[in-house]
């Protein structure tokens, strides 16, 4: 029960309805599913006889209960209802109310967010008044009573009044958006400096960057003196309240960087003290005044301090990240303006690394003795400053990244402290994407510094180094191969015999990124000694009694399928020693414990049969392909996506090593991958407050018109990977494929459309002159198939924004041409589409271009990497786009009117190679 609530309440509903509707939300809101079902059952009832009646009853329900739960739950269920879409049309029921009853909700309404006492139930009415005004709005009916009560809360005594009123104005910007911007500042101002309510600072705060977020382009300049007082905020917070003002200010940072330039000198020192682990900066500097603030690097731990309590430690660690996100959105969202200031990416780095060198110093034997898809450990890892490091190189470069790092990295390395050993390794995996075009410069140095740590005491820094060596072999990929080859392997090869499971499993996983980028020729006088001791740890008989981790044998089939993959036939001499293991595996090792150790071990099996080829592979291929049916006509358990992913992917492997002797299996793979191929994307549709997506796991969320919408990504890979396999199917049998010919296609041509993702996309484009080549060498080609198949190219091509994907889609097109033997065989309609959806293109494509040849130099500077890649995958398109052409007519006019749309290019990509720096 509440507090004694005194104020007036209106009655618009008769006393049975509320009677009723009172019942009804009680059992809604009960924990048995029958009773709760029923009670959903008559909202629905009600709602479809009497919407007006129950809405009003519901709003005045949220209005005079004494249970602030049960004022909560209705003002949630009526935000949600008022909205939603009615079965079979695309009204909802706010569309049906008249005149009358929306002026009494809103009235209604209006007197809860004036009186509500309950700091649980104020937030909910806000929403749902947010909510009905935003809707209001967009269909033409302004709420004005709502302005003019926001407005006149700001001046209330209340606290709680005034902060009410800017989380409206939060909510709703649209209610200052068209008023003199003088009058907003103000306005906004008056509640960033209220003097007496933290809550009500905060909400003015995000009333302020809303509104600067939603303003147009022009209006901004007017908006500018409103910075001030909204960082003004900051210096007189307590640990408590700093990371909700400093998250508040973040998407700012993100979408209108500019702002924050004028005082980008004020925020580093204000920022940088709280980075700092001690978090006792002293005086708090103000962003009109800042004090500027020293630390050292180790950082001291022993200065003579009392400890701080838990929770200070907490605060302050929550106060640090807040800090760095809004650091690292400013560095990301404008490169150009954070690399103008002195000293913002230095003390960035230092407290990236600061953080990443503060790991639990007594967790290790729990860290050795877990399993690494379990361990309790990373639960106290400092994750955010690792990702955060890695985040600011890709975002700045080497240029501006590797000085600051490598100032403190040799250092680290060469700590008494194993946690700043541990961390320099890993800082150097983290920055070493997006420094990758620098580091290449000075990777022998690099090499020199990571490679004695392989001989460290501590298993965590040796595991450290393993990470380091596999993040380098692929952000490095081919040139570390090529180049330090030898002292990579001596560094890699003998830490496969460490004696800890989570170091040597480590090594066998480095090995797995190393063998990625390597040339056979390097690997092969390798080869031997890494297969031997790959082989001991996937079977231990011999090792006197040592009993192997479940997860070491996973790793090291994993790594024996990477090196098999990687040296080729060569591997055939070590066959005979890994196939029958492999088998055994999946003959023997039963349970689901061992479920993952069967999926590798089919994966390893097949990658193996590729690399030694048929006739290697031909004595055991019956054995195997009868272990794959066995498992594929198993029972299934209900949530299992890897088996039928390992499936197809295995089933996909034993083609490609049999070739055309795998034509009898067609019947038993393509049901299932067809079914896969086949599936639709799984789409769920949430409120904003509803949480229950943020529990399933294989879904991803976005944000989408005001709704969260989810999407299942578990069944969309599997998707793609069907379509993937589908291509070398093809590829590989060519006209033995006919079979199944029809039904691919009919798959294929509208998954040109499946926007879910682009690997579908991408394979369906491919997939296409492959089946037009298969019907016509084996004569099953027909007219429908060829004009279907063109003119869904065609439809595709007119109305795709995609660069990338339209060069595909040309590419598509005109491998789809020299299958039928040219445009002689295409009718002219189609050709005729085809040039007009080009001429289309053309044109789109000039017009960007110029766009962005009327950008500000400041702005190309900035996003120079991404305008270059973009017009990069133009070019492309372009290219295609003429190849199609020259198929039509060698001379076409077009082709003309295409050089002129290239010479439209900014060349980013070549100013950038003569400035020596790409990256800067």
């Amino acid at each position: 029960m509440d507090g004694h609530r005194t104020e007036a309440k209106e009655t618009v509903v008769p006393p049975e309805v509320t009677a009723e509707l009172t019942q009804i939300l009680s059992n809604l809101v009960l924990g048995d599913n029958q009773i709760r079902s029923n009670a959903e059952n008559a909202v629905n009832e009600r709602l479809a006889t009497s919407p007006e009646l129950y809405l009003l009853a519901l709003a005045q329900f949220a209005q005079s209960s004494d249970n602030e739960v049960m004022r909560s739950f209705a003002l949630v269920l009526l935000r949600r209802l008022l909205f939603r879409t009615q079965p079979n049309t695309s009204m909802t029921l706010y569309d049906h109310l008249s005149s009358h009853a929306l002026t009494t909700l809103e009235r209604l309404l209006l007197r809860i967010l004036s009186t509500e006492p309950s700091p649980v139930v104020r937030p909910k009415a806000v929403d749902t008044i947010c909510d009905l005004a935003n809707n209001s709005m967009g269909r033409g009916r302004p709420w004005h009573a709502l302005q003019a009560q926001a407005f006149s809360m700001t001046q209330s005594e209340d606290a709680n009044a005034r902060e009410g009123a800017y989380r409206v104005l939060n909510g709703c910007p649209n209610l200052i958006l068209d008023l003199d911007s003088a009058t907003v500042v103000g306005l906004l101002q008056k509640g960033l400096q209220d003097t007496q309510s933290t809550e009500v600072r905060l909400a003015a705060l995000r009333a302020s960057t809303t509104y600067l977020s939603s303003c147009e382009p022009h209006q901004l300049p007017q908006c500018l003196s409103l910075m001030y007082p909204i960082l003004d905020t900051l210096p007189s917070l307590p640990n408590a309240q700093l990371p909700k003002f400093l998250g508040s200010l973040t998407p700012l940072a993100s979408s209108h960087p500019s702002l924050f330039a004028p005082h980008m000198p004020a925020l580093l020192t204000f920022l940088g003290a709280l980075l700092a682990p001690t978090a006792d900066p002293g005086p708090t500097p103000t962003v009109a005044r800042p004090n500027p603030s020293a630390f050292a690097f180790p950082p001291d731990k022993a200065k003579g301090k009392e400890p701080a309590e838990p929770d200070v430690d907490e605060e302050r660690e929550e106060v640090r990240k807040a800090a760095l996100e809004l650091m690292i959105s400013l560095s990301e969202a404008r490169p150009g303006m954070v690399k103008r200031v002195s000293g913002w990416v230095p003390v960035i780095v230092r407290g990236c690394l600061e953080g990443m060198g503060e790991l639990p110093d007594d967790s290790l034997d729990m860290w050795l003795d877990a399993d690494p898809d379990d361990d309790p450990t990373d639960d106290t890892y400092p994750h955010i400053y690792e990702h955060s490091l890695d985040r600011l190189a890709i975002a700045l470069g080497g240029k501006a990244v590797l000085p600051p790092a490598f100032q403190y990295i040799p250092a680290m390395l060469a700590s008494h402290d194993w946690r700043l050993r541990h961390a320099g390794l890993m800082a150097i995996a983290a920055v070493a994407e997006g420094t990758y075009k620098m580091m290449q410069n000075e990777l022998g140095k690099v090499v020199e510094l990571v490679v004695p740590m392989f001989k460290d005491e501590h298993p965590r820094v040796r595991y450290a180094a393993c990470q380091c060596v596999g993040q380098l072999c692929t952000d490095m990929e081919e040139v570390i191969q090529e180049k330090y080859h030898q002292e990579l392997f001596n560094a890699l090869i003998p830490t496969l015999d460490a004696p800890e499971p989570r170091v040597h499993a480590h090594a066998a996983a480095a090995l797995i990124n190393f063998c990625e980028g390597v040339a056979r020729d390097t690997l092969i006088p390798y080869l031997d000694p890494i297969v031997e001791r790959l082989l001991r740890l996937l079977n231990p008989s011999g090792d006197s009694g040592r009993v192997v981790k479940r997860y070491v044998q996973e790793q090291a089939i994993t790594t024996l399928a990477m090196v098999a993959d990687a040296s080729e036939a060569t591997f055939a001499k070590h066959y005979s020693s890994i196939m029958p293991l492999l088998l055994n595996v999946l003959q023997n090792a039963s349970g689901p414990e061992y479920q993952k150790l069967r999926l590798k071990a089919m994966e390893c099996a097949g990658l193996i049969a590729i690399a030694v080829g048929r006739d290697v592979f031909r004595p055991d291929s019956a054995l195997f392909i009868e272990q794959l049916m066995r498992i594929q006509n198993s029972p299934v358990e209900a949530g299992d996506t890897m088996l039928p992913h390992y499936l197809i992917a295995t089933w996909a492997k034993v083609c490609q090593a049999l070739g055309p002797e795998f034509e009898p299996y067609l019947p038993v793979v393509m049901p299932a991958l067809l079914q896969a191929a086949s599936a639709k994307a799984d789409v769920s549709i949430y409120e904003d407050d509803d949480e229950e997506h943020e529990e399933k796991e294989g879904w991803e969320t976005i944000s989408m018109d005001g709704q969260q919408v989810g999407i299942k990504t578990s069944a969309i890979e599997e998707k793609c990977q069907a379509f993937e396999t589908l291509v070398i199917y093809c590829s590989t049998l060519q006209s033995k494929f006919a079979p199944y010919l029809p039904q691919s296609l009919e798959l294929v041509l509208p998954s040109l459309r499946f926007y879910f993702h682009d690997g579908v996309r991408e394979a369906s484009a491919l997939l296409i002159p492959m089946l037009l080549a298969c019907g016509k060498n084996s004569g099953t080609l027909t007219h429908q198939m060829v004009e279907a198949s063109f003119t869904q190219l065609v439809n595709c091509i007119a109305s795709e924004n995609d660069a990338s994907f339209l060069a595909s889609l040309y590419r598509s097109f005109t491998d789809s041409l020299r299958v039928i033997g040219g445009s002689s065989n295409l009718p002219y309609e189609i050709q005729a589409h085809a040039v007009d959806a080009t001429k289309r293109q053309l044109q789109m494509l000039a017009d960007r271009r110029k766009m962005r040849a009327s950008r500000s130099q400041a702005e190309l500077e900035d996003e120079r990497e991404d305008i270059a890649l973009l017009e990069e995958m133009e070019d492309f398109a372009l290219e295609d786009m003429e190849k199609m052409l020259a198929a039509f007519d060698k001379n076409h006019p077009l082709i003309v009117a295409i050089a002129s749309v290239k010479d439209l290019g900014l060349h980013l990509g070549e100013w950038s190679e003569g400035e020596g720096d790409a990256e800067g």
